[in-house]
């Protein structure tokens, strides 16, 4: 019995480090992260805050807030909702380059109706992304979402749970599998783009 019990408590513990929870946003202010405007037109407070315990990002001009750690093989889940209208947005995964106003990345995008799309962003590559024959490769290279949007509609919170493991990447919005994708990249930045509109995040959380 002694044996069966400290077995259990071993594999307790270890289930416990193995599970180890980040909250990327403290639910008060952005000290976490870093900014970039681009052309550094404004402060970046000025697009970049924190109201009533979520993230306000106002969407113009472009640009994102990144943390200031790079992170490998994790789960990340946030929430975001529209305030006047649904609009562009998305968050930034293994980030490589802090470039402005663009970052070498790949982006799951949340611009409405089409959250859960993956997006090239800077020369970031997907192995599933193939250039069509006889065509030059786009700026933004897509490889769309699976399913029919299942986005909430303004003014609801929306959640995406996005798991990379050795640079794969699995998307889930509203719970629904949505893309998955394979980048040679395995560790870089989290970010959160401003990029069209008013937008709110929350519960912006990692576990490793």
């Amino acid at each position: 019995m002694k044996k069966l019990l400290f077995l259990a408590l071993i594999a307790f513990i270890s289930l416990n480090i193995k599970a180890q929870t980040v909250d990327l946003f403290n639910g008060k202010d952005l000290s976490n992260w870093d900014f970039v405007v681009k052309d550094n037109a404004v402060a970046p407070e000025d697009v970049f805050s924190v109201q009533d315990g979520v993230v306000l990002i106002q969407g113009q001009p472009f640009g994102y807030m990144f943390t200031k750690e790079k992170y490998a093989d994790y789960t990340l889940e946030a929430e975001w909702s529209w305030l006047e209208k649904a609009t562009n947005s998305g968050i930034f995964i293994i980030m490589e380059e802090t470039t402005n106003p663009f970052p070498k990345t790949i982006e799951c995008q949340l611009h409405a109706g089409d959250a859960g799309d993956f997006v090239c962003l800077a020369g970031a590559d997907l192995l599933e992304y193939k250039t069509p024959e006889g065509k030059e490769r786009p700026a933004f290279p897509v490889v769309a979402k699976k399913q029919p949007s299942n986005e909430k509609p303004v003014g609801e919170w929306n959640k995406a749970k996005i798991i990379v493991k050795d640079g794969k990447i699995t998307v889930y919005i509203n719970d629904v599998l949505q893309n998955e994708g394979t980048s040679p990249v395995k560790k870089g930045h989290i970010g959160l783009q401003s990029e069209g509109g008013p937008v709110q995040f929350r519960n912006v959380k990692l576990t490793k």
